[in-house]
């Protein structure tokens, strides 16, 4: 059943692919009459919405930079600006940091004044949350949008694959995974009912009134679906006590054979919900950009904003409290429970040359996915092993299973990045030694 649900969703997107393609036309007609008869036949072309001046910004920078390098292969200009770029930048860094060491030390009345600036959606350091869905597009999108558009395209397919459709839409279009396997198995309990039961009349009916239907069935999108796609069909039928009620009524004419039926149950139980991959929303930062864009949005909380500030604050009110009372056990459980109000972390890994690299990662995930992250996105495939801000080593046969709250860079944390030691010496006499990302990805730096 398995493999029929991913036929399924190939045919879908072959079918897609087929269509874009545009009309078709006979092999004995001529090209030029065939092109005239696709352009008589052509729709008004489709409005898009132009690109924002930040966007057309971003995207005249890299056409410039791919140009720069395409005149001149044996020099890279656009990385020698990036790194003259970021050189500038930490000496900057290092000037502010000396003056702000100098500014601490003079008296209170010459220390200069901090002024508060609001946090502006630009200081995040993502814009949101973003998923794919391979079995349906190659779009990247919000959870919420991509809800929508599964929902979309599985009523789409109900007048071809009512059966099958049912069941994904079940599983997909509802939250609620207690109700939604009680539905399953109540489905499947009807359907049994009557593959057990061919001639008994009491369990080809469902009175839709009925306190089981209307509280595990009903309520769960897709259900009526479901029955349809089984052979029932919606009839008002008079009862014992002579009144007239809504009923589901078996119909063995709408079901071509009793296999079709076990065959729905089969997908009933097997069909599981559309699932999303978490997309990197992959960045390239130079120090400066990585340094003024901290603030996470709000899709990466578990908790609203709101509701985490006061809960921090009760919880410094109580740490100082008792501060003397605590334990270090104690601490490191307070610690993972703050650590479990996020549900995804910003990883930041920064090379030798200031450049930073950024994904965005489900905080259940495994170190095993930021080692993948970082090497498919280096210039050369060799050895390398990531620091945490507190020295520890990240090694892959150790730290693979470990998730990014055991390993306490949850929400957000830079990782340093160095070649292991096996090929430190191979890479110092390398002529591309300062070179450690893939022309591609140094393109995806950001415009200042």
């Amino acid at each position: 059943m398995a493999d029929r649900i991913k036929k399924f969703f190939q045919k879908k997107k072959v079918d897609a692919k087929f269509k874009m393609a545009g009309p078709g036309h006979k092999l004995s007609e001529s090209t030029l009459s065939s092109q005239s008869s696709n352009v008589s036949k052509k729709d008004a072309p489709v409005k898009r919405s132009g690109l924002s001046e930040e966007s057309k910004v971003a995207a005249e920078a890299a056409l410039q930079r791919l140009q720069s390098k395409r005149e001149n292969p044996s020099f890279n200009t656009s990385l020698a600006a990036i790194q003259a770029q970021v050189k500038k930048e930490l000496e900057n860094e290092r000037a502010n940091e000396a003056a702000a060491a100098s500014a601490s030390k003079a008296p209170p009345s010459e220390q200069p004044r901090r002024e508060t600036v609001e946090d502006l959606p630009r200081n995040y350091a993502a814009s949101g949350v973003y998923f794919k869905c391979p079995l349906i597009s190659n779009d990247i999108l919000p959870r919420d949008e991509w809800k929508k558009n599964i929902k979309t395209f599985l009523y789409e397919q109900l007048e071809e694959e009512r059966g099958l459709t049912a069941c994904l839409i079940i599983q997909s279009c509802n939250n609620n995974r207690e109700k939604i396997d009680t539905c399953v198995e109540t489905l499947c309990k009807y359907l049994e009912n009557i593959i057990t039961h061919p001639e008994d009349e009491k369990f080809q009916k469902i009175r839709m009134s009925n306190r089981a239907f209307t509280e595990r069935v009903q309520p769960i999108e897709g259900s009526m679906e479901l029955l349809i796609a089984a052979g029932f069909e919606q009839q008002r039928v008079t009862n014992a006590d002579g009144v007239e009620e809504d009923y589901l009524v078996f119909q063995k004419e709408n079901v071509p054979t009793v296999e079709s039926l076990v065959n729905l149950i089969e997908a009933l139980r097997t069909a599981e919900p559309i699932q999303l991959e978490l997309d990197r929303n992959l960045q390239v930062l130079l120090p400066s950009q990585a340094a003024n864009k901290v603030q996470l949005p709000p899709s990466f909380y578990a908790l609203s904003p709101e509701e985490i500030k006061r809960e921090q604050q009760l919880r410094a009110e109580a740490i100082e409290r008792s501060q003397m009372l605590r334990t270090k056990a104690m601490r490191e459980k307070d610690e993972i429970r703050e650590m479990r109000k996020y549900k995804f972390a910003i990883i930041r890994v920064r090379f030798p040359d200031g450049i930073l690299l950024q994904g965005t990662f489900s905080v259940y995930e495994r170190y095993t996915e930021i080692h993948e992250f970082v090497r498919e996105n280096l210039e050369h495939d060799l050895p390398f092993v990531l620091n945490t801000p507190t020295g520890h080593k990240l090694i892959p046969d150790e730290d693979a299973n470990k998730t990014l709250i055991d390993l306490r860079i949850v929400p957000a944390t830079i990782l340093t990045f160095a070649w292991h030691s096996s090929v430190a010496e191979q890479i110092h006499n390398s002529p591309n030694k300062d070179v450690f990302l893939k022309p591609e990805v140094m393109v995806l730096v950001q415009e200042v």
